[in-house]
């Protein structure tokens, strides 16, 4: 995907599209049409392109009577004001990351990412099995919608960097892109952090507003071309071990639906995160096969005082949670660091021991 392209997708403004035009869902003849706002550049391979079938797949098992119609970032609001266009009534579902809506409330954030937290396969077995979804649904309850997780990206990377950063020290005072509670946790370790919709990553960077930045992974970062001005690739993204996609439904629109239209969009979502977390799986390390033989991209690991100097702001940041003020924050933060830590030593014991077997001077293949 060209720049240009996600350039253009992103100008395209509210007086394209009236947002009158979305004040409610269309009807026609016992159907439903549902209006879709996303904080993606339209068929952003990764996200936008998971939207778009997010939208189908709800049709097609719905059998028509549900269609959802999708409006890309900018084209109604701009990507930071999804979440509210939805709580408003002015468009019935958005599709996006519950990163972009941390300044609601911290205990939103669990439900995407925490820093050196969940994996995407142990997030969604918090969601099913460890009570994660009743407490997603009530905290998004306030604010009138209806969550449901559709996808994981899996473990994010840590960013593209102008240049190279060796130590604690040349992480401190960067201008660095980024969201979410890792976004707190990059601040509190020294950087300058700064919230930008994907479509205006390129531009900052290339112009020096910021030095690094950190998107999702190889699969949706080289479409947006942040290697062309920036070629240092950090890895580990603990800021974002996993990165939950989500549907947020107006919750007045999502009350209305008859059950069976409802049990229409829960089985979207499950069989979406299956399909979009496989994806990115598979797609990554193909894409960042490319970027390193065709684009010279340098695969770099992040020095090791940067990832404990991390590690130890984030604990920081987990005890404050568990000692928030809102009691819904606290039993959040309590709920998901049992989880994490219950499953640590066994997913060690398990994924963890295979992948390092794999590095062993081994024939095989």
């Amino acid at each position: 995907m060209k720049r240009r392209i996600l350039a253009q997708n992103a100008a395209i403004g509210a007086a394209a599209i009236g947002t009158a035009a979305l004040s409610a869902p269309a009807l026609s003849q016992g159907r439903i049409e549902w209006r879709m706002i996303t904080i993606w550049p339209r068929n952003l391979p990764g996200p936008g392109v998971a939207a778009q079938r997010c939208a189908d797949r709800i049709g097609a098992l719905s059998g028509g009577r549900l269609t959802v119609r999708l409006f890309s970032a900018g084209e109604v609001v701009p990507a930071p004001g999804a979440f509210d266009a939805v709580a408003a009534g002015t468009a019935d579902l958005y599709h996006g990351v519950p990163a972009f809506w941390v300044s609601k409330s911290p205990g939103i954030g669990f439900f995407g990412s925490f820093p050196f937290g969940l994996t995407a396969y142990e997030q969604q077995g918090w969601m099913m099995h460890g009570g994660g979804q009743a407490m997603y649904d009530e905290i998004y309850g306030r604010f009138g919608i209806k969550p449901f997780i559709v996808g994981n990206s899996g473990p994010q990377w840590l960013g593209w960097f102008r240049r190279e950063i060796r130590s604690v020290d040349d992480f401190r005072g960067l201008r660095f892109r980024t969201t979410g509670l890792g976004a707190e946790m990059f601040r509190r370790a020294g950087a300058s952090v700064v919230n930008l919709p994907a479509g205006e990553i390129f531009s900052a960077l290339q112009s020096g507003t910021i030095d690094a930045a950190e998107f999702l992974g190889p699969f949706s970062d080289a479409p947006l071309g942040l290697h062309q001005v920036a070629k240092n690739y950090y890895f580990p993204g603990v800021q974002e071990p996993s990165s939950a996609e989500e549907i947020g439904i107006n919750m007045a629109r999502w009350n209305a639906l008859p059950d069976d239209l409802k049990t229409v969009v829960r089985i979207a979502a499950m069989s979406l995160h299956e399909e979009t977390t496989t994806e990115y799986d598979v797609r990554h390390p193909i894409a960042l096969a490319e970027l390193v033989a065709r684009q010279g991209v340098i695969v770099r690991e992040a020095p090791r005082d940067l990832l404990i100097a991390f590690g130890n702001t984030a604990g920081e940041m987990l005890a404050e949670f568990r000692n928030h003020q809102d009691p819904l924050v606290k039993r959040i933060a309590d709920s998901y660091a049992t989880f994490r830590n219950r499953s640590a030593s066994y997913m060690s014991q398990s994924y963890g021991a295979n992948f390092n077997s794999r590095a062993l001077p081994i024939r095989w293949g």
